[in-house]
């Protein structure tokens, strides 16, 4: 089953190019040791929050950008066995391809597609949601997501995957736990949903929100918990 490795970081304001070009090497690399495909993106609508959001999950200062990115992999052992000869590569070495951001920041975690719809398309706009699912609602969760994700594509959005956690390790300074408050019965799921551009997400959003379908749905977690952000993508491969 593919595998998708997400991530969330912060990235100072003023080092975006060099993020991009640190992100296309190591795309490149980790290509050549069993990566799918990956995805980087720079947040351009990123609220904050007072108990969640994006900017606390990676505890990103002012001057810095968050941004949500993902690898997608054959299977999880594909993944695993990627990462690993991935550290042995001296291109994805830290002295060779220097982090433009700091990686003790970052949060990570293994995911497993639990309902898509849709396909990817070169360029759009993406929003990234991550949430706090109970884990005995997982069956709960995809129903729910097979009845709302519809909708959003009626309303425009082109791709939809929700991912269910995998292996999410705690982190000393951050991690997707904490990102959103969870509690040991939760699980993580990470998401997105891509549109042609920003006009249309925005005016696909207004619309899915005055859909009545949408309050008809019994929503099996936590809504005050979930961090979400629009992004832009800034490497496709």
């Amino acid at each position: 089953m593919t595998c998708i490795t997400g991530f969330v970081g912060a990235v100072p304001t003023g080092n975006r190019q060099a993020f991009i070009e640190h992100a296309r090497l190591a795309a490149e690399g980790f290509r050549d040791h069993g990566l799918s495909d990956a995805v980087e993106c720079w947040g351009e609508d990123v609220p904050d929050g007072k108990v969640t959001s994006f900017p606390l999950a990676v505890q990103a200062r002012p001057d810095e950008t968050v941004i949500f990115s993902w690898y997608r992999w054959p299977s999880k052992a594909a993944q695993d066995e990627g990462m690993r000869r991935a550290m042995e590569d001296p291109r994805l070495r830290a002295e060779t391809n220097p982090m433009p951001f700091d990686g003790q920041r970052v949060i990570w975690g293994s995911f497993e597609p639990l309902f898509e719809v849709g396909a990817p398309q070169a360029g759009g706009y993406f929003d990234g949601f991550v949430i706090p699912v109970p884990r005995d609602k997982r069956e709960a969760f995809r129903a729910f997501a097979s009845a709302c994700d519809p909708i959003f594509a009626e309303h425009g959005a082109v791709w939809i995957v929700e991912a269910w956690e995998l292996d999410v390790p705690d982190g000393k300074l951050t991690d997707f736990r904490r990102a959103v408050a969870a509690t040991p019965d939760e699980a993580i799921v990470f998401s997105w949903v891509q549109w042609p551009d920003a006009t249309v997400r925005a005016a696909g959003n207004a619309r899915v929100m005055d859909d009545p379908r949408m309050a008809a749905l019994e929503c099996p977690f936590d809504m005050k918990r979930v961090i979400w952000g629009g992004f832009s993508p800034v490497i496709q491969t």
